[in-house]
């Protein structure tokens, strides 16, 4: 590979990079080519891009990035390593735990997500847990709306009885 199309490689990364919040690196060496296929079949269903990249062009990317924050990735940075890119924080972490269910790999090398970081494919059960902004909006509209509906259904059964 020449000088300059390292150099574009890298700045496409640096680019994608920057513009995504949520960074999974993952370890799929060892998975036959249908299983990577299989793999990366799941993570277009779920708007999740996947690509695979060298070590010394995401060192350089992840170096050159606007958040110093993911130059933390770089020790994960060792054997064959992926790249994914999310809009849902937790569905990386997910998807690799389903994929995991019948195979032995991916592993989880290291994650930026919600501006923190975690290393190690430990952490792969933290970041499943993590909830999405939608999970979380979900969550505060069930807390909000369970005061109301007792109070309407009171109100209701009260209304019933004075009916009866």
């Amino acid at each position: 590979m020449k000088k300059e199309e390292k150099s574009q490689i890298i700045d496409s990364l640096v680019e994608k990079i920057n513009a995504n919040n949520k960074i999974y690196l993952a370890d799929c060496s060892s998975l036959t080519v249908e299983k990577v296929n299989q793999f990366r079949r799941s993570c277009f269903e779920k708007n999740i891009s996947v690509t695979v990249v060298k070590n010394s062009l995401l060192k350089k990317a992840l170096e050159r990035a606007d958040d110093s924050r993911l130059t933390d990735l770089i020790p994960a940075l060792k054997g064959a390593t992926a790249i994914m890119f999310t809009e849902v924080g937790n569905a990386p972490a997910k998807l690799i735990k389903q994929f995991r269910a019948k195979n032995d790999r991916p592993l989880l090398k290291g994650a930026f997500v919600e501006e923190n970081i975690y290393l190690g494919d430990d952490q792969l059960d933290t970041l499943a847990n993590i909830k999405s902004k939608n999970e979380l909006i979900a969550d505060v509209v069930a807390l909000l709306q369970s005061p109301a509906q007792r109070v309407v259904s009171a109100l209701q059964n009260k209304a019933e009885k004075d009916a009866a």
